[in-house]
């Protein structure tokens, strides 16, 4: 195991990565940690911001690692786990607005982008050819 595939890669992968990581682990400290208390609402704060790097960094991607990409090119199905990240965060941020029997229900957009942006979709970065895989399992 080595970083040093993800350190020679783009900045911008760079950016996703580090951000994929840290939400994945701020993610966890919010499913077992105690909720409705100021830790819990900083740290949700800073996940949400965390995964809103991740999502318009992951846009990107693709790009980086081919320039002159044409803009027409630069999606594959992968990226539609960029549009549900900003589909539940917005979802999950509306019910905290709300407020009052709404906020209940926030966790459930939060939980699922947990499990579809960050598992599942972070389970996709370690196969093979890909710069995770070359990180976990060498060249």
């Amino acid at each position: 195991m080595s970083l040093q595939p993800l350190l020679d890669a783009p900045w911008v992968i760079q950016v996703h990565a580090f951000g994929a990581m840290a939400a994945f682990v701020l993610g966890i400290v919010q499913l077992v940690a105690p909720k409705g208390t100021l830790p819990h609402k900083s740290l949700g704060s800073l996940w949400v911001l965390i995964m809103m790097v991740v999502a318009v960094s992951s846009i990107f991607v693709l790009p980086s690692q081919r320039p002159g990409l044409p803009i027409t090119q630069w999606f594959t199905p992968i990226h539609l786990f960029t549009v549900l990240t900003f589909y539940g965060l917005a979802q999950g941020l509306y019910l905290l607005a709300r407020g009052g029997g709404a906020l209940k229900y926030h966790a459930r957009p939060f939980i699922g982008l947990f499990i579809g942006a960050l598992v599942i979709a972070g389970l996709f970065a370690f196969l093979p050819g890909r710069i995770m895989h070359e990180v976990a399992f060498g060249g």
